[in-house]
């Protein structure tokens, strides 16, 4: 389902402006069938009266509605259509997310807003992305998806999941990419790093990406997901303090990319039972995979 960023549609006031066009429209051309049908009994009455047709006919019109001063060309039932158009599919300068993209997007998506942002609690959300039967298409992701792609990463096989990942924010939070990886500057230049930094409601945000999975017998067992979450959050704000201030951000993000909800559900409830001070304000976002998604594993 679609939700909108940024701006809510208007709804009601959009309502109240067809509604309110509409009654004019009736009452507008209610005033046309009344004089119609004057006009219809003056050209009867008139046959029957001789040189005084003309006379009558003007008479009624000046006492009635002005026929000639109303547009003859259909301007204005167009004008009526496009008013009531207008009202109904304005959204105040909205746009409509997921963004069309590689993969379906379902669940939370467009749910960041200043509330999150002002809050110094953490939060979880939860959503899912479907990549169908197509195999890993490099040209149906985002530019920003791409350059994650080109510039790839400092090791490991867990490209494709932070690719995935700013293509869920991207099009999900209109996510623009700062820096990929090796990108960011740091203090300490061996000390804990995280994997992109995006740039969502003017927020600088530094987006850490792991995989949440269990091949066999499966799903995640509960004490492989808390470690897992333990050791990712503790990451998570070292990286934070070893930022250069140039790349610093305000909040981090722990993004899990999920095998399935299986997998999920068990991350949800071990990160429901981690003390407060290990998660501080970090938000975490845990996205399920469906379809053709093992070269992410």
């Amino acid at each position: 389902m679609a939700s909108t960023r940024t701006h809510r549609p208007h709804g009601i006031g959009n309502r109240r402006l067809l509604l309110g066009g509409l009654l004019w429209g009736g009452l507008l051309w209610g005033g046309l069938l009344w004089g119609g049908l004057l006009w219809g009994g003056l050209l009867v009455a008139g046959s029957g009266c001789g040189d005084d047709t003309d006379g009558h006919v003007d008479a009624a019109l000046d006492g009635g509605t002005d026929v000639a001063d109303l547009p003859t060309d259909g301007s204005f039932s167009d004008a009526l259509a496009d008013g009531a158009a207008d009202a109904d599919t304005d959204t105040d300068g909205g746009v409509e997310v997921p963004l069309n993209g590689f993969g379906d997007i379902s669940g939370a998506c467009g749910i960041l807003d200043q509330t999150v942002w002002s809050s110094t609690d953490s939060v979880l959300f939860r959503n899912a992305i479907d990549l169908g039967v197509a195999d890993f298409d490099y040209s149906a992701l985002s530019v920003g998806g791409q350059k994650v792609y080109d510039d790839g990463n400092l090791g490991g096989n867990s490209l494709h999941s932070e690719i995935f990942s700013y293509e869920v924010l991207y099009r999900c939070e209109l996510a623009d990419l700062l820096k990929t990886e090796a990108e960011i500057l740091y203090l300490d230049t061996g000390g804990k790093k995280t994997d992109l930094l995006v740039f969502i409601d003017s927020v600088k945000v530094g987006v850490s990406v792991t995989r949440a999975y269990y091949y066999w017998p499966g799903p995640l067992p509960y004490a492989d997901a808390y470690s897992l979450l333990v050791d990712k959050c503790a990451d998570i704000l070292l990286s934070a303090d070893n930022a250069d201030p140039v790349d610093a951000w305000d909040r981090s993000m722990l993004h899990v990319i999920a095998y399935d909800a299986l997998d999920a559900d068990v991350i949800e409830t071990a990160f429901a039972a981690m003390d407060a001070t290990m998660v501080a304000d970090t938000i975490l976002l845990v996205t399920v995979t469906d379809g053709n998604d093992e070269y992410i594993y």
